[in-house]
């Protein structure tokens, strides 16, 4: 069936004006989500999504907003389809708003193929599981929770902690072996200041025709803020299935993005769920994340990095308990870990890639490294036990192997975990780090590493031969 151009028919219907919201009567057959231009007199075009449908009526959120327009000097044009965008190479090392406008001075994106921003349904049947590791240079995700290439691996942070460094360092640095790899990043609900840094910290990448950026800022209109993580997963997925590209997608932060679907859903007059936000927010979200992937007989591949501050600290917030049931593990940054001036303060131990066996160990990285970040995760766990009773108890109370764990911890804190907001590591410097801190203990703690591999890689005299 040939769906009608009603691009060509002006709606002059419109009924009333409130906010960013706009209510066009006469609007048979428009459904929810069509784009729509908005033609003002003595003003240049707007565009409009459809937020509800209500009969003969058809409610509008404009992105410009409704400012300097009037009631009868309007026209509303409706596509019949919802939003489309060119898609292609043609986005790398561009800098745009939330809608996919250039801020950095250049002309419009302009492509050969267009696609919807919601992307395509994609057959399961096509899918292959992620392997191989994104390395990202930074030893606390490299050792302990590897990403992996089209995997989604989301980071829980807290207000006040530093999770946009951390995301822009990752957008930075990040590199898959030896292959084209490309990273678009969606800012949404980021003050201007945020803006400034993320393009100064990106500027390098950007340059390169490695990176897109889309940069929703807080002031900007709630629906664009909707539309940025569809139009960076459009981009991404051109970019990996038909370029042949291993793309990485940083999204941050996706409770501004949750709270912008919250906002819609009241003014579509929703029933809310839990917290106010709609029913339907655990299906909205997974229509993001699993966008991401390898798909058979394409080369390319989608890895997504959600970023989300958990409000009060709180991990059953609906936000990151619901991501947490799409994603594939969790990167969790600490207060108390960033109050001992570590950067990134991440929590090893509440924090987990469950593809890590999928691109990490022999074959893939290194062989020892499965064993070491199983090992280096159990004796944090022993050392946490230890640091509580030497509260209860005092340090000089406690025997060796504690107070042995106690300093494997501090070792594992100050020289494997923290490093600089702009320092790279080598996988291999990341492993020699964390063997080093593995040599304080004892060699019969090490008991999920071989002798073989002790004797190979473990620091000191015959390959810390030590009791």
């Amino acid at each position: 069936m040939t769906v009608p151009n009603r691009n060509l028919v002006s709606h002059r219907d419109v009924r009333e004006l409130r906010g960013p919201l706009m209510v066009v009567g006469d609007a048979d057959g428009v459904g929810w989500d069509e784009f729509a231009g908005v033609d003002v007199e003595g003003g240049p075009e707007r565009h409009a999504l459809v937020l509800e449908v209500n009969g003969d009526q058809a409610l509008l959120q404009v992105l410009e907003g409704t400012d300097g327009m009037r009631l009868g000097g309007i026209s509303v044009r409706f596509q019949g389809r919802p939003l489309h965008i060119p898609v292609g190479p043609e986005w790398l090392g561009r800098v745009c708003n939330g809608r996919g406008e250039p801020l950095d001075g250049g002309p419009p994106v302009t492509a050969d193929t267009v696609e919807p921003v919601g992307g395509w349904p994609l057959n399961p049947v096509y899918r292959i599981p992620p392997k191989e590791a994104v390395i990202t240079g930074i030893s606390a995700i490299d050792a302990l929770t590897t990403l992996v290439r089209g995997q989604k691996l989301p980071i829980f942070s807290v207000a006040g902690l530093p999770h946009l460094t951390l995301a822009t360092q990752i957008a930075a640095q990040s590199r898959t072996g030896g292959r084209n790899f490309r990273v678009v990043f969606a800012a949404m609900g980021m003050t201007h200041a945020d803006i400034a840094y993320i393009r100064d910290r990106l500027e390098e990448r950007s340059a390169a025709g490695e990176l897109v950026l889309l940069l929703n800022a807080a002031d900007d209109p709630v629906i664009e803020r909707i539309l940025t993580p569809r139009i960076a997963l459009s981009i991404a997925e051109h970019l990996a299935y038909e370029e042949g590209s291993d793309v990485l997608v940083v999204m941050s932060d996706m409770t501004s993005y949750a709270e912008a679907v919250r906002e819609v859903s009241a003014a579509r007059k929703e029933i809310p769920a839990r917290r106010g936000y709609p029913g339907y927010l655990y299906s909205d979200l997974a229509t993001l994340y699993e966008r991401c992937g390898r798909v058979q007989g394409r080369e390319g591949s989608v890895t997504i990095v959600p970023v989300l501050t958990m409000p009060s600290g709180d991990m059953t917030h609906p936000v990151p308990d619901l991501t947490g049931y799409i994603t594939e593990g969790q990167i969790v940054l600490s207060p108390d870990i960033s109050a001992r001036d570590i950067y990134p303060p991440v929590d090893v131990l509440s924090s987990l890639s469950r593809l890590m066996r999928s691109g990490a160990g022999k074959g893939r990285t290194r062989e020892d490294h499965l064993d070491v970040a199983a090992q280096v995760l159990a004796a944090m766990a022993r050392a946490r036990q230890a640091s509580e009773l030497a509260e209860l108890v005092g340090e000089d109370a406690l025997g060796e192997a504690d107070r042995a764990y106690i300093a494997f911890r501090s070792a594992v804190e100050e020289k494997l975990l923290n490093q600089g907001v702009d320092e790279y590591r080598s996988l291999e410097q990341t492993l020699g780090l964390a063997w080093e801190a593995l040599a304080l203990l004892p060699r019969r703690e090490l008991s999920m590493i071989s002798n073989e591999m002790l004797d190979r890689y473990l620091p000191g005299p015959l390959g810390g031969a030590r009791l």
